[in-house]
C-alpha cells in the first residue's frame, strides 16, 4: 500500500489510515485501515499529531471532503441556528396553547425533526444545548432540549427511527400543559408555596388532555406524557404510581427532563456541569428511575473517546488518556501544560466541568 503523509489541516474525511497511530499510549489511538472521521480528527488535534499517514489510493477518491478547522465551527453555527429556530417555533405554539388553541402535532413534529439526526450522529451537541439558552425563556428551551436528549437516549436503547421520532415528539409535548398554569407561578424566581406546587403538579394531566385525541401519536406516548414525573418508588406525581406501572418511555422523558433541568441556568440557580449532573443522577436513580434508561444516558453523555480535550472543575485543561469502563464519568486525564496525570476516579473532589468541542 502506497503511503503519503498528509497535514492534519488538509486531510480528507473518508481517507484511510496507512498505519496505526500511537501517541504515548498503551494502545493506538487510531488503527491502520480505519477511515478518518471527524471524531478521529478531534483526537489527532488533542494529541498534537500534525502529519497523518494515509493510503495514497484512498486520497485519490473523488468522494472525500477536504477537512479544515472551519468545518466544526460551521457545523456548530448551523446547529445553533436550527436550534434557535426550533425554540422560537415552540414558543409560538406555546403561546397558541395559552390562548386556547389545540396542539398541532405536525408542527410539533417539525420542530424536532431537523435536529434529531444531528444529535444522534454527534452526541457532543448535548454539551452545547445550554450554551444558547436564555433563562428568561427557560420553558421553551427546556421542552426542545428534553425532546433532543430523549431522542439520543431512545436511539441508544435501540428504538427504531419511527419510535425515536415519536418519543422526541412526546418529550417536546410533555410540558405543553404548563400553558394552562398561571404565568406568575411558572415564572416565579424562587420556591413555590404549597398551592403553587399543587398547580404545577397538575400539568401532566393538562398535557394529557391536550394530546389525548391526536390519532397519530401512539397511546404509549400519551401515557408517557402523563407519567413523566412518576417514580418507581411511588414518590412522583400526579398519581403516585409505582414500579412496572410506569412505562419505559415515561422514564426516558423523565431522565431527559431531569438531566436538562439540572444542567440549565435558571432564574434562581446557575447551571451545573454535565458530568456532575450525570453522576448525581446515577447515584440517586436507584428506586426512582429504570437503571437501563440511566445507563443509556451515561453511555450517551459520559463515554468520551480518548483524545477528547476537557476542562476540569479546578480550571485545568487536559486530554482524556484512559477511560474506566466502570466509572465512565471519571476518566484519567493528562494535564495540558504540566503533563500531570490525574485519575478522576481517585480524585472525587475534581470532575469534568465541560468538554472542549
Amino acid at each position: 500500500m502506497d503511503t503519503v503523509k498528509i497535514n492534519l489541516d488538509e486531510i480528507k474525511l473518508g481517507s484511510v489510515l496507512a498505519e496505526d497511530i500511537l501517541a504515548n499510549t498503551q494502545y493506538p489511538i487510531a488503527y491502520k485501515d480505519t477511515r478518518v472521521d471527524r471524531d478521529m480528527l478531534m483526537v489527532f488535534q488533542a494529541f498534537n499529531i500534525s502529519m497523518i499517514p494515509i493510503s495514497k489510493q484512498s486520497i485519490e477518491s473523488k468522494k472525500e471532503v477536504v477537512y479544515t478547522k472551519e468545518i466544526f465551527k460551521t457545523d456548530e453555527q448551523n446547529f445553533e441556528k436550527k436550534l434557535k429556530t426550533s425554540v422560537q417555533k415552540f414558543k409560538s405554539e406555546f403561546s397558541n396553547w395559552e390562548a386556547g388553541s389545540k396542539v398541532d402535532i405536525v408542527k410539533a413534529r417539525d420542530i424536532v425533526m431537523p435536529l434529531i439526526d444531528e444529535m444522534i450522529t454527534d452526541r457532543t451537541k448535548i454539551f452545547t444545548l445550554n450554551d444558547y439558552a436564555d433563562s428568561r425563556e427557560y420553558i421553551y428551551h427546556h421542552s426542545v432540549a428534553v425532546a433532543l436528549v430523549a431522542a439520543v437516549i431512545a436511539n441508544k436503547m435501540k428504538y427504531n427511527k419511527g419510535d425515536v421520532l415519536q418519543i422526541a415528539t412526546a418529550a417536546l409535548l410533555a410540558d405543553c400543559g404548563m400553558a394552562k398554569i398561571s404565568k406568575r407561578i411558572r415564572m416565579k424566581p424562587g420556591a413555590l408555596n404549597e398551592f403553587e406546587f399543587k398547580e404545577i403538579m397538575n400539568h401532566p394531566l393538562h398535557s394529557l388532555k391536550m394530546v389525548k385525541d391526536i390519532p397519530i401519536l401512539k397511546q404509549e406516548m400519551k401515557l408517557a406524557i402523563f407519567q413523566h414525573h412518576e417514580k418507581l418508588d411511588g414518590s412522583g406525581y400526579p398519581n403516585r404510581v409505582k414500579g412496572d406501572s410506569i412505562t419505559q418511555v415515561a422514564h426516558i422523558i423523565a431522565i431527559a427532563d431531569v438531566f436538562h433541568a439540572m444542567t440549565s441556568e435558571r432564574l434562581y440557580k446557575p447551571k451545573e456541569s454535565v458530568f456532575k449532573v450525570v453522576e448525581v443522577i446515577r447515584e440517586s436513580a436507584f428506586g426512582k428511575y429504570r437503571i437501563d434508561v440511566v445507563q443509556a444516558l451515561l453511555a450517551s453523555v459520559a463515554d468520551l473517546p480518548l483524545g477528547t480535550v476537557v476542562e476540569l472543575s479546578n480550571g485545568l485543561i487536559g486530554t482524556i488518556v484512559y477511560t474506566n469502563n466502570n466509572l465512565i464519568t471519571r476518566p484519567t486525564v493528562k494535564i495540558e501544560h504540566s503533563g500531570e496525570i490525574i485519575d478522576l476516579s481517585l480524585k472525587r473532589n475534581i470532575f469534568i466541568h465541560r468538554v472542549h468541542i
